[in-house]
């Protein structure tokens, strides 16, 4: 594990946001947290999937990006020439603002609009923002600070939907791709419904482009879009040191009431062709895993729902730890499947061997094992051949 260095002017930058974490420490707290968004009351609604530990200010911790670098064999000062998209519901109105403190407090680059490096639009690609939620606030802020955590060099386009409808959801994933995104990271979804087939090819079906879904945070059973057979569906990890060569050991995220990360067969979408696990006739959630466990989290600055620093988890991590190692990969081919590269050279991921979220039939589906599982699909990024065509 490698300590990051502060800058002097990060150091500084330290007495004007209280409980700024420098390292994960505190990660041997036992953790409580709750959930940012509330789960969906209406069909073909999505809810975040983000969930923020509850500590006391003094007590807040998390991984800094040279820790999840280091975990992930990824090249620092990455992605240079690359355009990553953040779709989230509803305004965040000090999204650029608390993204400033992150890359600042770890010596990143700043990325702002008046450099061109962040842009903020609304589901139409204009000006005319959605109202504000201080609930899906946070998992903004959560996606930002992970994006760059990863790929700190690259331009970063944040599409605030008007709400956390499917459709108008959908439309900012469109408009995100339109504007020249390769890479969009999604950390929300909702039940599977009878038009989740026509949501897919509406708007979640574009070759050329990679787009890492959340698998969920209620352990056995999907979510969509992450069920998408276009998308690379995002499970989740517990993510701690330890004295092998790696540094590093992962299990299946889960909890004692049979939560954690999502996985399981699609009830109403295909099996894409690289698929080839014979539990389910359909698509099969997840294809690949990150960090996603709050009690070994990451850490976010949020000032707007927030006050400061907070440890975040759930497989909202995950989804743009992994957009974001695509993006240090190189943008996909012209017409090509991103989410096939993964089965393609399963030997660039960590295999996740321990862990579960449930009992389940096959047990694959939700019981991790050596070579693919549900709850983390292939594995975790091993540097970023796994995200190569």
């Amino acid at each position: 594990m490698r300590t990051f260095a502060l800058t002097t002017a990060a150091a500084l930058l330290t007495t004007l946001t209280a409980a700024a974490p420098t390292h994960a420490d505190t990660h041997h707290h036992a953790a409580h947290w709750v959930r940012s968004c509330a789960r969906p009351t209406a069909a073909d609604t999505a809810a975040c999937n983000a969930l923020r530990v509850v500590r006391p200010a003094s007590d807040q911790g998390g991984y800094g990006p040279a820790d999840l670098l280091d975990a992930y064999g990824l090249p620092a000062d990455g992605g240079a020439g690359a355009t990553i998209a953040v779709v989230d519901a509803y305004d965040d109105p000090n999204a650029e603002a608390d993204l400033g403190v992150y890359r600042s407090h770890y010596g990143l680059p700043a990325c702002t609009t008046d450099s061109g490096c962040f842009r903020k639009t609304d589901q139409r690609g204009g000006s005319r923002l959605p109202r504000t939620d201080s609930a899906w606030a946070g998992e903004t802020a959560l996606d930002l600070a992970m994006v760059s955590a990863i790929a700190p060099r690259a331009h970063l386009i944040l599409v605030e939907a008007d709400s956390a409808g499917m459709s108008d959801l959908g439309t900012a994933v469109n408009t995100a791709v339109g504007l020249g995104a390769k890479f969009v990271s999604i950390s929300w979804g909702g039940s599977e419904s009878v038009n989740s087939a026509t949501y897919d090819s509406r708007y979640f079906d574009h070759p050329g482009v990679a787009i890492a879904v959340a698998s969920g945070d209620g352990g056995y059973g999907v979510i969509f879009p992450a069920s998408s057979p276009h998308v690379t569906a995002v499970g989740g990890t517990s993510l701690r040191t330890d004295a092998s060569l790696r540094g590093w050991t992962e299990n299946v995220w889960s909890t004692t009431s049979s939560e954690g990360a999502g996985s399981g067969c699609s009830a109403r979408l295909a099996k894409p062709t690289w698929q080839k696990d014979t539990g389910c006739t359909r698509r099969t959630v997840a294809d690949v895993a990150a960090v996603a466990d709050p009690e070994t989290g990451v850490a976010v600055y949020q000032s707007f729902g927030g006050s400061g620093w907070y440890t975040y988890g759930g497989t909202s991590a995950a989804a743009p730890i992994i957009t974001a190692a695509y993006a240090l990969a190189g943008a996909p081919p012209a017409g090509s499947s991103p989410a096939s590269f993964p089965y393609a050279h399963p030997a660039a991921l960590n295999d996740v061997v321990t862990g579960s979220t449930s009992t389940c039939r096959p047990a694959y589906l939700c019981t991790a094992g050596p070579g693919y599982d549900g709850p983390t699909g292939l594995g975790t990024p091993n540097g970023v051949g796994a995200f190569r065509n």
